[in-house]
């Protein structure tokens, strides 16, 4: 067993040895300002990233920093309360090791959040983005030796986002009166914003949000074989021209998450049972 495949399989074990018979189905990633989704678990187990082997810590505003296990809407879930970062000095390896480890753990289905700025003209601060593709300015984290027993060397990425899954949460949406949109997610390795410059072409290539997690969680996530829905809250509309008198700020980022959080519960209280 490789150095990589061993430290996946040592916090999957020691998790295991924490949370009992709970077998979590479904997994949550939640974003900046987004941990008060939380409140949907009636919570089993909550441990704290730093007490697990091989994790590291979060860093980034917003993020509490805990894995919490127990059932959501009757279903066995397990949740991200915030996420490691790239731009947090982390390899790839150690930003995804949570997914391959909820891989372990029995996680079919992965829900990601994050908060994102706002690149399409139409879009508003507190809107809520579903993921319907990605563009990724990152290195992947499948560079490297293929660790086989999760996955082949060359997954395909055509739906990356559940085509199902979308139409499901479409339609409750509707059913309950949501307003979401939907469009394509661009991730940046970060943690600077981006200049006018830059999100003028990202607009050019057909990207209506742009961010710095949830690419590489969601390319081991399909390595791994789950299912992926994934939602970006606009936090904040991304300058075009360098004389803007708005600028992005990081706590507001969390603000605006915080707001659309009651949005993206309520969506999932609907959408889980339905998974």
């Amino acid at each position: 067993m490789s150095e990589r495949s061993k430290a996946i399989h040592e916090a999957a074990d020691y998790i295991r040895e924490r949370i009992g018979p709970c077998r979590p189905a479904i997994g949550l990633v939640l974003g900046s300002g987004l941990g008060n989704v939380c409140s949907l678990v009636q919570a089993e187990a909550v441990i704290p990233f730093a007490e697990i082997p091989h994790f590291v810590r979060s860093t980034a505003l917003g993020h509490a920093g805990n894995f919490v296990f127990g059932t959501a809407c009757g279903k066995p879930v397990c949740v991200m309360q915030g996420r490691f970062h790239y731009y947090e000095g982390y390899t790839m390896d150690q930003v995804t090791l949570p997914i391959r480890v909820m891989a372990l753990l029995g996680v079919r289905t992965l829900l990601v959040t994050n908060a994102a700025g706002g690149l399409n003209r139409s879009y508003e601060t507190g809107d809520v983005m579903i993921i319907r593709d990605h563009i990724s300015r990152m290195p992947n984290p499948l560079i490297g030796p293929n660790l086989d027993e999760f996955g082949e060397r060359f997954p395909d990425m055509t739906a990356a986002y559940d085509q199902d899954l979308i139409r499901k949460a479409e339609a409750i949406s509707e059913r309950e009166h949501l307003h979401f949109r939907k469009g394509v997610y661009l991730g940046n390795p970060g943690p600077s914003y981006e200049t006018p410059a830059e999100v003028r072409f990202y607009l050019t290539i057909g990207a209506d949000a742009v961010g710095m997690s949830t690419v590489p969680d969601v390319i081991v996530a399909r390595h791994c074989g789950m299912r992926v829905f994934g939602l970006s809250v606009i936090s904040n509309i991304s300058n075009i021209e360098n004389d803007s008198p708005v600028l992005n700020d990081g706590e507001d980022v969390v603000r605006a998450a915080d707001a659309a959080a009651e949005k993206i519960r309520i969506l999932f209280t609907h959408l889980i049972p339905a998974i």
